[in-house]
């Protein structure tokens, strides 16, 4: 279905506007998301947006096209509007000219295949979202099978040693209590690489439930490396150990 908005108290507007906040997203199991590199990204995974937001006088673009398409045979819906009220819906000055509401998927744990792939990450407690994206990006440039962030340590650990045994998982982390050299570690798909809190690191009882303790030289006078970056050379080792490099 197509159609088209002017007004700013259109109620339509006023949802999607209210997608910005948490609580709205929560309750209506939607969010927002911006720009076509990002629908894009979604539309090779198989997944589409249930409504498209256009600007008026966007330039012509041939995978804009193709996702409109997908989304008037998949039954969404595709509104254009004029690109004052996009800024409005989103809350940027310089909004992108495309936006797509997407419903929430499943993301549990027992939604998750671990046997897709080689090597996963796990992060506890992480604070900095910046660590949070760097992960993301290292996941991605990996070939990780996602970023497995632990809400429940009781729950995420069953889950992780329920598999079968020939698919249940190694879990790793650097560390300093027995552990051995990263590189070269005995190291098993699927393997997750989980890392701790950037000033904390991990609680001594989750270390202790690793398959495997690894730790990283440090040559200079710090004692230890940013959370993110440590998870990103140890993914690249795990890769290699793996032979997946």
């Amino acid at each position: 279905m197509r159609k088209h908005i002017t007004g700013f108290s259109n109620p339509t507007v006023k949802y999607l506007r209210s997608l910005r906040d948490k609580k709205h997203r929560k309750r209506s199991g939607q969010f927002l998301v911006e720009g076509l590199r990002l629908l894009e990204d979604a539309r090779s995974t198989g997944r589409l947006p249930t409504t498209l937001v256009m600007a008026e006088g966007r330039a012509a673009h041939d995978l804009l096209a193709r996702l409109e398409a997908d989304v008037v045979a998949a039954g969404g819906e595709v509104i254009s509007t004029t690109p004052d009220i996009l800024s409005k819906i989103t809350g940027k000055d310089n909004a992108q000219s495309v936006v797509g509401v997407f419903d929430e998927w499943d993301t549990s744990l027992a939604a998750l295949d671990r046997s897709a792939a080689p090597i996963w990450l796990v992060a506890q407690a992480l604070r900095d979202p910046g660590n949070l994206g760097t992960m993301l990006r290292t996941g991605d440039a990996v070939g990780a099978g996602g970023l497995i962030l632990i809400a429940r340590w009781e729950e995420f650990l069953p889950w992780l040693r329920g598999g079968a045994k020939q698919d249940g998982g190694q879990l790793v982390a650097a560390s300093l209590r027995d552990a051995v050299p990263y590189r070269g570690a005995a190291y098993a798909a699927p393997c997750f690489i989980l890392v701790g809190n950037e000033s904390q690191g991990l609680p001594e009882e989750y270390e202790a439930a690793c398959d495997l303790r690894v730790t990283m030289p440090m040559k200079g006078r710090a004692d230890s490396l940013n959370a993110a970056v440590a998870a990103a050379v140890l993914a690249y080792e795990v890769l290699a150990g793996l032979g997946c490099d």
